[in-house]
Protein backbone atom coordinates (compact mmCIF):
# COMPACT_ATOMS: atom_id res chain seq x y z
CA UNK A 1 0.00 0.00 0.00
CA UNK A 2 1.36 3.41 -0.90
CA UNK A 3 1.69 6.20 1.52
CA UNK A 4 -0.74 9.17 1.26
CA UNK A 5 1.12 12.30 -0.17
CA UNK A 6 -0.85 15.20 1.45
CA UNK A 7 -0.25 18.48 0.35
CA UNK A 8 0.79 21.27 2.95
CA UNK A 9 -1.44 22.95 4.98
CA UNK A 10 -1.91 26.58 3.97
CA UNK A 11 -0.85 25.88 0.70
CA UNK A 12 -4.11 25.81 -0.91
CA UNK A 13 -7.78 26.95 -0.36
CA UNK A 14 -9.52 24.34 1.37
CA UNK A 15 -7.85 21.89 3.85
CA UNK A 16 -11.11 19.84 2.52
CA UNK A 17 -14.02 19.77 -0.18
CA UNK A 18 -17.39 17.61 0.50
CA UNK A 19 -19.38 16.34 -2.09
CA UNK A 20 -23.60 15.29 -1.38
CA UNK A 21 -26.61 16.02 -0.44
CA UNK A 22 -27.74 18.69 2.16
CA UNK A 23 -30.97 17.98 4.03
CA UNK A 24 -33.18 19.02 6.39
CA UNK A 25 -33.88 17.02 9.46
CA UNK A 26 -37.18 16.92 11.59
CA UNK A 27 -36.08 15.59 15.07
CA UNK A 28 -39.39 14.30 17.37
CA UNK A 29 -37.49 14.57 20.80
CA UNK A 30 -38.42 11.94 22.68
CA UNK A 31 -41.41 11.09 21.10
CA UNK A 32 -42.00 9.33 17.74
CA UNK A 33 -42.79 10.96 13.95
CA UNK A 34 -46.00 9.48 13.94
CA UNK A 35 -47.68 11.22 16.77
CA UNK A 36 -45.39 14.59 16.99
CA UNK A 37 -46.72 18.08 16.66
CA UNK A 38 -43.44 19.68 17.25
CA UNK A 39 -39.87 19.02 15.55
CA UNK A 40 -36.48 20.64 16.16
CA UNK A 41 -35.02 21.49 12.91
CA UNK A 42 -31.23 21.25 11.80
CA UNK A 43 -28.82 20.60 8.83
CA UNK A 44 -27.34 16.89 7.82
CA UNK A 45 -26.09 14.75 5.67
CA UNK A 46 -23.36 12.22 5.16
CA UNK A 47 -20.86 13.63 3.28
CA UNK A 48 -21.74 17.24 4.50
CA UNK A 49 -21.61 16.30 8.06
CA UNK A 50 -17.58 15.14 7.60
CA UNK A 51 -16.80 18.95 6.12
CA UNK A 52 -18.73 20.52 9.06
CA UNK A 53 -17.21 18.45 11.52
CA UNK A 54 -13.83 19.89 10.11
CA UNK A 55 -14.80 22.90 10.40
CA UNK A 56 -16.75 23.18 13.69
CA UNK A 57 -14.44 20.44 16.03
CA UNK A 58 -11.34 20.46 14.13
CA UNK A 59 -11.08 24.44 12.82
CA UNK A 60 -9.99 23.72 9.17
CA UNK A 61 -11.29 25.18 6.16
CA UNK A 62 -13.96 23.30 4.65
CA UNK A 63 -16.18 23.67 1.38
CA UNK A 64 -19.58 21.87 0.56
CA UNK A 65 -20.32 21.35 -2.96
CA UNK A 66 -24.55 20.05 -3.22
CA UNK A 67 -27.44 21.73 -4.77
CA UNK A 68 -30.20 24.19 -3.78
CA UNK A 69 -32.74 25.65 -4.44
CA UNK A 70 -33.78 29.30 -4.65
CA UNK A 71 -37.13 29.43 -2.10
CA UNK A 72 -37.62 29.92 1.11
CA UNK A 73 -37.12 26.00 2.42
CA UNK A 74 -34.32 26.84 0.48
CA UNK A 75 -32.73 30.06 2.37
CA UNK A 76 -33.39 28.22 5.22
CA UNK A 77 -31.12 25.51 4.52
CA UNK A 78 -28.57 28.05 3.23
CA UNK A 79 -29.04 30.32 6.97
CA UNK A 80 -28.00 26.43 9.00
CA UNK A 81 -25.25 25.81 6.25
CA UNK A 82 -23.84 29.26 7.70
CA UNK A 83 -24.14 28.32 11.59
CA UNK A 84 -22.19 25.55 10.55
CA UNK A 85 -19.14 27.42 9.24
CA UNK A 86 -18.68 25.59 5.87
CA UNK A 87 -18.42 27.53 2.74
CA UNK A 88 -20.99 27.83 0.49
CA UNK A 89 -19.44 29.30 -2.62
CA UNK A 90 -19.73 26.25 -4.36
CA UNK A 91 -22.94 25.59 -4.33
CA UNK A 92 -25.34 25.09 -7.58
CA UNK A 93 -28.65 27.07 -7.06
CA UNK A 94 -31.43 25.50 -8.89
CA UNK A 95 -34.76 28.13 -9.71
CA UNK A 96 -37.87 26.36 -8.15
CA UNK A 97 -40.67 25.48 -10.21
CA UNK A 98 -43.74 26.35 -7.91
CA UNK A 99 -44.37 23.27 -6.05
CA UNK A 100 -41.24 21.48 -6.02
CA UNK A 101 -41.97 18.83 -8.96
CA UNK A 102 -38.81 19.17 -10.47
CA UNK A 103 -36.59 20.43 -7.77
CA UNK A 104 -36.66 20.91 -3.92
CA UNK A 105 -35.15 20.46 -0.36
CA UNK A 106 -35.04 16.81 0.87
CA UNK A 107 -36.45 16.21 4.14
CA UNK A 108 -34.98 13.80 6.57
CA UNK A 109 -37.68 12.57 9.74
CA UNK A 110 -35.44 11.09 12.02
CA UNK A 111 -36.48 9.07 15.71
CA UNK A 112 -33.41 9.02 17.93
CA UNK A 113 -34.71 5.43 19.36
CA UNK A 114 -34.69 4.07 22.92
CA UNK A 115 -33.82 1.51 24.43
CA UNK A 116 -35.13 -2.15 22.71
CA UNK A 117 -36.64 0.53 20.03
CA UNK A 118 -34.29 1.29 17.84
CA UNK A 119 -33.72 4.43 15.83
CA UNK A 120 -35.70 4.71 12.46
CA UNK A 121 -34.78 7.75 9.64
CA UNK A 122 -37.86 8.65 7.38
CA UNK A 123 -36.42 10.11 3.91
CA UNK A 124 -38.71 12.79 1.73
CA UNK A 125 -36.11 13.12 -0.71
CA UNK A 126 -37.21 12.95 -4.18
CA UNK A 127 -36.21 14.96 -6.79
CA UNK A 128 -34.01 17.09 -4.55
CA UNK A 129 -31.29 19.78 -6.15
CA UNK A 130 -28.45 17.68 -5.07
CA UNK A 131 -30.17 14.69 -7.39
CA UNK A 132 -30.50 16.90 -10.12
CA UNK A 133 -26.11 17.58 -10.37
CA UNK A 134 -24.98 16.14 -13.68
CA UNK A 135 -21.71 15.79 -15.14
CA UNK A 136 -21.12 19.70 -15.79
CA UNK A 137 -22.43 21.63 -13.13
CA UNK A 138 -19.42 22.09 -11.32
CA UNK A 139 -16.18 23.81 -12.32
CA UNK A 140 -14.27 20.91 -10.43
CA UNK A 141 -10.64 22.54 -12.04
CA UNK A 142 -11.49 25.88 -10.13
CA UNK A 143 -11.78 24.08 -7.04
CA UNK A 144 -8.96 21.48 -7.27
CA UNK A 145 -6.76 23.31 -9.57
CA UNK A 146 -7.12 27.19 -9.54
CA UNK A 147 -7.96 27.28 -5.43
CA UNK A 148 -6.91 23.85 -4.34
CA UNK A 149 -8.04 21.39 -2.12
CA UNK A 150 -5.75 19.38 0.58
CA UNK A 151 -8.83 15.99 0.55
CA UNK A 152 -11.78 15.48 -1.05
CA UNK A 153 -14.53 13.68 0.42
CA UNK A 154 -17.48 12.00 -1.31
CA UNK A 155 -19.77 9.09 -0.22
CA UNK A 156 -22.36 5.98 -1.18
CA UNK A 157 -25.61 8.17 -0.13
CA UNK A 158 -24.73 10.99 -3.05
CA UNK A 159 -24.19 8.03 -5.55
CA UNK A 160 -27.43 6.53 -4.82
CA UNK A 161 -29.56 9.83 -5.31
CA UNK A 162 -29.85 9.51 -8.98
CA UNK A 163 -28.99 8.16 -12.63
CA UNK A 164 -27.02 11.54 -12.87
CA UNK A 165 -24.73 11.50 -9.22
CA UNK A 166 -22.72 8.68 -9.69
CA UNK A 167 -20.86 9.95 -12.85
CA UNK A 168 -20.47 13.45 -11.06
CA UNK A 169 -18.73 11.44 -8.38
CA UNK A 170 -15.95 10.41 -10.49
CA UNK A 171 -15.53 13.21 -12.43
CA UNK A 172 -14.81 14.93 -9.21
CA UNK A 173 -12.17 12.22 -8.18
CA UNK A 174 -10.74 12.39 -11.10
CA UNK A 175 -9.97 15.84 -11.70
CA UNK A 176 -9.55 15.41 -7.49
CA UNK A 177 -6.54 12.77 -8.48
CA UNK A 178 -5.45 14.84 -11.34
CA UNK A 179 -4.65 17.93 -9.34
CA UNK A 180 -2.99 15.73 -5.91
CA UNK A 181 -5.66 15.44 -3.74
CA UNK A 182 -6.44 12.94 -1.20
CA UNK A 183 -9.46 11.13 -1.89
CA UNK A 184 -11.97 9.45 0.65
CA UNK A 185 -15.30 7.70 0.31
CA UNK A 186 -17.63 6.24 2.82
CA UNK A 187 -19.71 3.63 1.20
CA UNK A 188 -22.79 4.41 3.57
CA UNK A 189 -25.00 2.05 1.96
CA UNK A 190 -28.62 2.89 2.37
CA UNK A 191 -30.95 -0.01 1.37
CA UNK A 192 -34.25 2.52 1.49
CA UNK A 193 -31.74 4.62 -1.31
CA UNK A 194 -31.33 1.63 -3.80
CA UNK A 195 -34.62 0.02 -3.59
CA UNK A 196 -35.90 1.24 -6.29
CA UNK A 197 -33.24 1.60 -8.62
CA UNK A 198 -32.01 -2.23 -8.63
CA UNK A 199 -30.89 -2.68 -4.80
CA UNK A 200 -27.45 -4.48 -4.16
CA UNK A 201 -26.65 -5.46 -7.86
CA UNK A 202 -26.80 -1.51 -9.03
CA UNK A 203 -25.17 -0.69 -5.72
CA UNK A 204 -22.35 -2.83 -6.15
CA UNK A 205 -22.26 -2.04 -10.06
CA UNK A 206 -21.93 2.35 -9.21
CA UNK A 207 -19.55 1.37 -6.48
CA UNK A 208 -17.20 -1.16 -7.50
CA UNK A 209 -16.58 1.63 -10.60
CA UNK A 210 -16.59 4.73 -8.01
CA UNK A 211 -14.03 2.56 -5.83
CA UNK A 212 -11.29 2.64 -8.95
CA UNK A 213 -10.34 6.36 -7.74
CA UNK A 214 -10.31 6.23 -4.49
CA UNK A 215 -7.76 6.77 -1.87
CA UNK A 216 -9.20 5.78 1.61
CA UNK A 217 -12.07 3.93 2.25
CA UNK A 218 -14.22 4.12 4.95
CA UNK A 219 -17.24 1.71 5.95
CA UNK A 220 -18.62 -0.96 7.84
CA UNK A 221 -19.45 -4.92 7.50
CA UNK A 222 -22.81 -4.16 5.96
CA UNK A 223 -21.47 -1.55 3.46
CA UNK A 224 -18.48 -3.91 2.13
CA UNK A 225 -20.91 -6.58 1.40
CA UNK A 226 -23.79 -4.66 0.07
CA UNK A 227 -21.47 -2.02 -1.94
CA UNK A 228 -18.49 -4.06 -3.04
CA UNK A 229 -19.57 -7.77 -2.60
CA UNK A 230 -17.16 -8.49 0.03
CA UNK A 231 -18.09 -10.96 2.71
CA UNK A 232 -16.42 -11.85 6.61
CA UNK A 233 -15.58 -15.23 6.34
CA UNK A 234 -15.15 -17.60 9.72
CA UNK A 235 -16.86 -17.72 13.20
CA UNK A 236 -18.41 -14.38 14.03
CA UNK A 237 -18.98 -13.08 17.43
CA UNK A 238 -19.92 -9.26 18.26
CA UNK A 239 -16.17 -8.10 19.08
CA UNK A 240 -14.73 -10.97 20.03
CA UNK A 241 -11.15 -11.59 18.63
CA UNK A 242 -12.42 -14.35 15.55
CA UNK A 243 -14.79 -11.67 14.49
CA UNK A 244 -12.43 -9.09 14.74
CA UNK A 245 -9.31 -10.90 12.75
CA UNK A 246 -12.39 -12.51 10.29
CA UNK A 247 -12.98 -8.49 9.68
CA UNK A 248 -9.42 -8.20 9.18
CA UNK A 249 -9.12 -10.75 6.53
CA UNK A 250 -12.26 -9.09 4.65
CA UNK A 251 -9.82 -5.88 4.38
CA UNK A 252 -7.16 -7.63 3.06
CA UNK A 253 -9.18 -8.92 0.37
CA UNK A 254 -10.76 -5.94 -0.50
CA UNK A 255 -7.08 -4.29 -0.75
CA UNK A 256 -6.20 -6.78 -2.91
CA UNK A 257 -8.98 -6.23 -5.63
CA UNK A 258 -8.37 -2.52 -5.39
CA UNK A 259 -4.72 -1.73 -4.91
CA UNK A 260 -5.35 2.05 -5.20
CA UNK A 261 -6.41 1.68 -2.04
CA UNK A 262 -3.75 3.52 0.16
CA UNK A 263 -6.23 3.12 3.28
CA UNK A 264 -9.20 1.19 4.70
CA UNK A 265 -11.43 2.25 7.86
CA UNK A 266 -14.01 1.06 9.14
CA UNK A 267 -16.01 1.19 12.35
CA UNK A 268 -17.37 -1.86 14.50
CA UNK A 269 -20.52 -1.35 16.74
CA UNK A 270 -22.58 -4.02 18.61
CA UNK A 271 -25.75 -2.21 19.75
CA UNK A 272 -26.96 -3.99 22.39
CA UNK A 273 -29.79 -1.48 22.51
CA UNK A 274 -30.47 1.38 20.93
CA UNK A 275 -28.31 3.57 23.77
CA UNK A 276 -26.23 1.12 24.95
CA UNK A 277 -23.36 0.23 21.89
CA UNK A 278 -20.10 -1.47 22.25
CA UNK A 279 -18.22 0.98 19.41
CA UNK A 280 -14.23 0.98 18.13
CA UNK A 281 -12.65 1.05 14.90
CA UNK A 282 -9.66 -0.11 12.56
CA UNK A 283 -7.63 1.34 10.40
CA UNK A 284 -5.62 -0.73 7.79
CA UNK A 285 -2.54 1.35 6.04
CA UNK A 286 0.66 0.60 4.97
CA UNK A 287 -0.05 -2.86 5.21
CA UNK A 288 -0.54 -2.94 9.14
CA UNK A 289 -3.68 -2.82 11.16
CA UNK A 290 -4.38 0.12 13.68
CA UNK A 291 -7.32 -0.41 16.41
CA UNK A 292 -9.02 2.15 18.28
CA UNK A 293 -9.94 2.18 22.28
CA UNK A 294 -12.80 0.03 22.08
CA UNK A 295 -15.57 1.22 24.46
CA UNK A 296 -17.65 -1.18 25.92
CA UNK A 297 -21.51 -0.42 26.93
CA UNK A 298 -20.73 3.41 24.98
CA UNK A 299 -24.23 5.43 25.81
CA UNK A 300 -25.96 6.40 23.15
CA UNK A 301 -27.91 9.85 22.81
CA UNK A 302 -28.61 10.01 18.74
CA UNK A 303 -26.62 7.12 16.81
CA UNK A 304 -27.13 9.40 13.34
CA UNK A 305 -24.32 10.69 12.22
CA UNK A 306 -21.45 8.88 14.35
CA UNK A 307 -19.78 7.12 11.12
CA UNK A 308 -19.44 10.91 9.86
CA UNK A 309 -17.76 12.08 12.66
CA UNK A 310 -15.32 9.06 13.13
CA UNK A 311 -14.40 9.75 9.11
CA UNK A 312 -13.84 13.73 9.77
CA UNK A 313 -11.85 12.13 13.09
CA UNK A 314 -9.59 10.35 11.42
CA UNK A 315 -9.43 12.88 7.98
CA UNK A 316 -8.21 15.37 10.87
CA UNK A 317 -5.61 12.88 11.96
CA UNK A 318 -4.13 12.20 8.65
CA UNK A 319 -4.77 15.95 7.62
CA UNK A 320 -2.85 17.63 10.85
CA UNK A 321 0.25 14.47 10.78
CA UNK A 322 -0.21 12.41 13.17
CA UNK A 323 0.55 8.80 13.65
CA UNK A 324 -1.99 5.85 11.80
CA UNK A 325 -2.77 4.90 15.32
CA UNK A 326 -3.76 8.65 16.52
CA UNK A 327 -5.66 9.02 13.32
CA UNK A 328 -8.38 6.16 13.93
CA UNK A 329 -8.41 7.05 17.73
CA UNK A 330 -8.91 10.61 17.00
CA UNK A 331 -12.14 9.12 14.55
CA UNK A 332 -13.34 6.76 17.25
CA UNK A 333 -13.36 9.16 19.94
CA UNK A 334 -14.66 12.09 17.73
CA UNK A 335 -17.44 9.82 16.91
CA UNK A 336 -18.41 8.81 20.35
CA UNK A 337 -18.99 12.63 21.26
CA UNK A 338 -21.43 13.29 18.65
CA UNK A 339 -23.38 10.53 19.30
CA UNK A 340 -24.14 12.14 23.11
CA UNK A 341 -25.94 15.00 21.51
CA UNK A 342 -29.12 15.46 19.19
CA UNK A 343 -28.69 15.70 15.58
CA UNK A 344 -26.81 14.40 12.52
CA UNK A 345 -24.01 16.74 13.17
CA UNK A 346 -21.15 16.75 15.92
CA UNK A 347 -20.68 19.64 18.79
CA UNK A 348 -17.57 18.76 20.06
CA UNK A 349 -14.64 20.45 20.63
CA UNK A 350 -11.08 19.64 20.15
CA UNK A 351 -10.20 19.75 23.49
CA UNK A 352 -13.04 17.52 24.51
CA UNK A 353 -11.47 14.98 21.53
CA UNK A 354 -7.97 15.25 22.62
CA UNK A 355 -9.47 14.89 26.22
CA UNK A 356 -10.99 11.49 25.32
CA UNK A 357 -8.54 10.84 23.26
CA UNK A 358 -5.55 10.88 26.04
CA UNK A 359 -8.10 8.91 28.40
CA UNK A 360 -9.85 11.12 29.96
CA UNK A 361 -13.55 10.45 31.70
CA UNK A 362 -16.86 12.49 32.19
CA UNK A 363 -15.94 13.88 35.43
CA UNK A 364 -17.56 17.65 35.26
CA UNK A 365 -15.21 20.55 33.86
CA UNK A 366 -15.06 23.43 36.39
Amino acid sequence: MEKLSIKEKGSVKWDEVSLGEVMLRFDPGETRVKVARKFNVSEGGGEYNVARGLKRCFGLNTAIVTGNVENEVGYLLEDLLYQGGVDQSHVKWFPYDGIGKKVRVGFNFTERGYGVRGAVGTSDRGHTAASNLKVGDIDWNKIFKEEGARWFHTGGIFAALSETTPDVVIEALKIAKENGVMTSYDLNYRPSLWKDIGGIKKAQEVNREIAKYVDVMIGNEEDFHASLGFEIKGVEGDFGNIKIESYKNMIKEVCKAYPNFKAVATTLRNAKTATINDWGAILYYEGEFFEAVNRENLEIMDRVGGGDSFASGLIYGFLSGKTPSEAVNFGAAHGALAMTTPGDTTMASLKEVERLVAGGNARVQR
